[in-house]
């Protein structure tokens, strides 16, 4: 069964509540490159950004500030169909995913990609 598959079977599980299980994946997945993510001075954590339909720019987000509540409330505008765009767009932040950091050698987008297919399989099985 291909990845297009397996999705399709988890969002028609989730039926009428579809909206719920891509905010809920979107969530789960900024939480994770948060939680993965390294600390010198913590500014890099505190900017992870959430846009719907197009990338939020901000870049502003000072140390220790709420970046997961922060897209907790932007994804409550979301609606079917619209893209949710999850970045941090700090000028240093392709070196961090890039193996920059001891931290994060890994980085942290690709490592969370690895499980956005078992994210919404989570969120799916959250609203039965």
């Amino acid at each position: 069964m291909s990845f297009a598959d397996d999705l399709a079977k988890y969002c028609q599980a989730a039926g009428d509540k579809i909206d719920l299980v891509v905010r809920k994946s979107a969530l789960e997945l900024q939480a994770s490159m948060i939680a993965k993510s390294p600390v010198d001075t913590g500014r890099f954590k505190s900017n992870w950004q959430c846009g719907l339909g197009g990338m939020n720019p901000e870049t502003a987000a000072t140390a220790g500030s709420d970046a997961l509540g922060r897209t907790e409330a932007v994804l409550q505008g979301y609606k079917p169909g619209r893209t949710i765009w999850l970045t941090n767009n700090l000028p240093y932040a392709k070196r961090l995913e890039n193996g920059w950091s001891q931290q994060a050698p890994s980085g942290m987008v690709r490592l969370t990609v690895q499980d956005f297919k078992y994210a919404v399989k989570r969120a799916a099985d959250a609203m039965k």
